[in-house]
């Protein structure tokens, strides 16, 4: 018989996610850590459960250990949908979230088949398949939080959360090309568009840095931000408490982008960011527009 968990259970549970978040994602840390706090809890237990599918991929050595971590983690999310969930700080949190929000689970569902579509990578014929790709890994992260920023509206506003995914997705993406190819062989730029400027393989792993690198570049980022625009213009229709915080995640995290060009596109050599004096920069523009 499952034992119940007690309040303290669960903000050890929180704390865990929190501190994982932390580590991980400053950005997201600095953007929703000022949430309400019950709040905050729900968005650092889904990022925790994020983190925990991504790692699943990223860390294990082999295709075979891959393929495994995945499956156990799909049978974990079995066992959590039928509420024998495994007696972890994550799935104890994200008990709690279901709980207390009107979740749907299928989007959980959707980000473990984001990880094994990077299990079975395949680099991108086209914007198309990039933007689809994008919603499992990312897209779906935006459907899990919604029922928490949006609790009254959010079953009409999931292509706006889709699309604020999507839209850091691209961000992630442009940021980490060279990452991307030089650590783990894989090029998210989509074939075609790298066919169109005449852009190579060996181009990319020269680190070539060109006007055709730029045009393929441009044209992610300019599909991206047309994606945090789509967002923004329902910003209104998400809880108060939350406006400022949805807001800010995308504003800094469309920073990225911008770093990006004032580093004169160097996405090889340099990790680009929105530094911290942006943010708060960010914060005073965010807070002072609501």
């Amino acid at each position: 018989m499952k034992k119940n968990k007690t309040a303290s259970d669960i903000a050890k549970a929180y704390a865990y996610c929190e501190d994982i978040i932390k580590r991980h994602s400053k950005s997201f840390y600095f953007a929703f850590s000022k949430l309400p706090k019950e709040k905050a809890n729900a968005v650092y237990a889904i990022y925790a459960f994020c983190r925990l599918a991504d790692d699943s991929i990223d860390e294990a050595e082999t295709k075979e250990a891959q393929g495994d971590a995945l499956t156990f983690l799909t049978n974990e999310l079995n066992r959590f949908e039928q509420g024998r969930e495994p007696d972890h700080p994550v799935w104890q949190a994200l008990r709690d979230v279901f709980d207390r929000y009107e979740m749907s689970i299928q989007p959980f569902y959707d980000q473990l088949d984001g990880q094994a579509m990077d299990y079975h990578f395949r680099q991108p014929q086209t914007m198309e398949d990039l933007e689809v790709y994008s919603y499992y890994v990312a897209g779906s992260v935006g459907l899990m939080l919604l029922p928490v920023i949006a609790t009254r509206n959010h079953k009409e506003l999931e292509e706006e959360a889709i699309a604020l995914g999507v839209a850091m997705q691209l961000t992630n993406i442009l940021r980490d090309v060279g990452e991307d190819y030089q650590k783990i062989n894989r090029i998210y730029l989509p074939k075609e568009l790298m066919e169109r400027e005449d852009y190579s393989e060996d181009d990319l792993s020269d680190q070539l840095i060109n006007e055709s690198f730029i045009a393929i570049w441009e044209t992610i980022a300019y599909r991206a931000e047309q994606l945090y625009d789509k967002f923004t213009q329902c910003l209104k229709d998400f809880d108060k408490d939350s406006q400022l915080q949805v807001a800010l995640s995308a504003k800094v995290y469309g920073g990225i982008l911008d770093a990006v060009r004032e580093n004169d596109y160097d996405c090889f050599t340099l990790k680009n960011k929105t530094s911290s004096a942006k943010k708060v920069v960010f914060y005073n523009e965010v807070k002072n527009s609501l």
